[in-house]
């Protein structure tokens, strides 16, 4: 059973900032055990923000391995990558353009499982593990319960012997990280934003929840997971 440490700030703003701060704090950690980082990260609007702070802070990002939890099955250049979002952000300027970037390969394959297939076959090269094993996760908590793209009732909630399968959300074919390598990283920081994610906090919480209804509760490493939420959030706990 997963073991939540929540820590709460008052908006937004406050959020992307600690966020920022302790994925910092983490990545250099990490840099004085081994010679490189490997970090998982979510899309989504809050942390776009952190990653925005995240990039100007003065790390060894030389040294940092950077893969997407999920990505939409769209054009890189599509508003709605999540690709996109880092390289506006995270990756836009110096220092944090230096770190190195594996996103999903989407529509340049012939299908979203091809695409699928070759992300695994990335993360492979670069992880150690089987599953292979990131740094760090950071997810997002969606209202539905979702996170990455393992969406409630969907087939990819069951994948357990792949390491990337297709899943579907709101109409959007997607390629995700499967429940095994979300739990396998060393550590799992979840992002929870906004009065429109406080029920579903609420059932993540609750032992007693479906993993079917509340996908995030798929997410089950040995290490405490960090929730950072701001108050609107988490009204409910």
């Amino acid at each position: 059973m997963a073991n939540y440490i929540i820590e709460k700030v008052s908006d937004p703003v406050q959020l992307a900032y600690l966020a920022s701060q302790i994925i910092a704090s983490y990545i250099n950690l990490t840099l004085e055990k081994k010679e490189r980082a490997q970090l998982a990260l979510s899309g989504g609007s809050t942390p776009a923000s952190a990653y925005r702070l995240l990039g100007k802070e003065y790390l060894a990002w030389e040294r940092v391995d950077v893969f997407l939890g999920d990505e939409r099955w769209v054009d890189s250049n599509d508003e709605s990558s999540n690709a996109r979002m880092l390289r506006e952000t995270l990756l836009s300027s110096e220092p944090g353009s230096n770190a190195s970037f594996y996103p999903v390969s989407t529509t340049e394959q012939l299908n979203p499982n091809k695409s699928a297939e070759v992300f695994s076959g990335l993360i492979q090269k670069v992880c150690i593990g089987k599953p292979p094993i990131f740094d760090l996760m950071v997810l997002g908590l969606g209202e539905d319960g979702h996170t990455a793209s393992l969406f409630p009732g969907t087939k990819s909630l069951k994948v357990k012997d792949s390491w990337t399968t297709v899943s579907e959300g709101k109409g959007l074919a997607r390629i995700t990280l499967t429940s095994p390598v979300l739990s396998s990283a060393n550590k799992v920081i979840f992002l929870v934003c906004g009065s429109n994610k406080k029920h579903a906090l609420k059932r993540l919480l609750d032992p007693c929840e479906s993993s079917e209804r509340t996908p995030a509760r798929l997410v089950q490493p040995n290490s405490e997971i960090l929730l950072l939420v701001d108050e609107a959030a988490s009204a409910l706990i």
